[in-house]
């Protein structure tokens, strides 16, 4: 587990740094405060692009509309001062989608030069960047309803497992299983697209191990959960080599 997770408050951010291999640095805002990294959340526009603009105005709740506008804020605000950047001039864009191939994959810097991942839950967000594909997530305890809710859907070792515990520790164990498994999916830049069965993450107090990803839960304040997926191409690697070599296996028997 990450032991410490930096706070993005008023001031801009001493980033420190950059993240090197599968390390990570990860953050915190409170996306209920007026002023992110320096910048003013009312004035977020003169910040943020058309896109972020044209859905913040998209959301009608004066709160939603503000927790999003902060979010997207801290994130150019790390992200330019990863880049050496003014946050107006971080370029962002989409990568193709694995599933499909269509341009709403994984948000992604033009032009590379760091990897990160924006989770916002509540009156939080996490960010995390790295050098490799990276996914962060962090959720709200859901109630008994949610549970029951999503509870099919699940793998099924994850649906047994939540069946299992007394009723009260399904919701905090669903948390866990949750952002495990939306960080290896922001990650993979798959998403929900091919539903909540894979990959098994596990409701254990630890995570499951994962192919290809290194997995681990964050530390969270008290009714929320957390978890980063950070790509281990090492693992990967031997994963692929393996699945060619059985290709290689069932071509020679044919």
């Amino acid at each position: 587990m990450i032991e410490y997770v930096n706070q993005l408050g008023s001031g801009a951010p001493r980033i420190g740094p950059p993240p090197t291999g599968t390390d990570a640095s990860v953050w915190s805002l409170d996306t209920a405060a007026d002023t992110v990294g320096g910048y003013r959340v009312e004035e977020a526009a003169a910040v943020l692009d058309a896109g972020e603009r044209e859905k913040a105005a998209r959301l009608l709740l004066p709160g939603h509309r503000h927790r999003y506008l902060a979010a997207h804020l801290g994130l150019r605000v790390l992200l330019g001062a990863r880049l050496g950047l003014d946050p107006r001039e971080v370029a962002l864009v989409r990568e193709d989608c694995r599933c499909c191939g269509g341009p709403h994959g994984r948000p992604a810097v033009a032009g590379g030069g760091v990897h990160f991942s924006l989770s916002h839950s509540g009156d939080l967000a996490y960010f995390a960047l790295a050098a490799v594909p990276v996914g962060v997530d962090i959720e709200e305890t859901p109630d008994a309803d949610a549970v029951a809710d999503v509870l099919e859907s699940l793998h099924p070792v994850e649906s047994a497992e939540l069946t299992a515990l007394a009723a009260p520790r399904r919701p905090g164990a669903l948390a866990r299983l949750w952002c495990r498994k939306e960080a290896c999916l922001k990650a993979a830049g798959t998403g929900l697209a091919r539903g909540l069965a894979e990959p098994y993450v596990g409701s254990a107090s630890a995570p499951a191990a994962v192919t290809g990803w290194i997995l681990t839960d964050l530390p969270a304040p008290e009714g929320y959960a957390a978890a980063l997926a950070v790509a281990d191409h090492h693992d990967q690697g031997q994963h692929q080599n393996q699945h060619q070599g059985h290709d290689q296996e069932r071509e020679n028997q044919t």
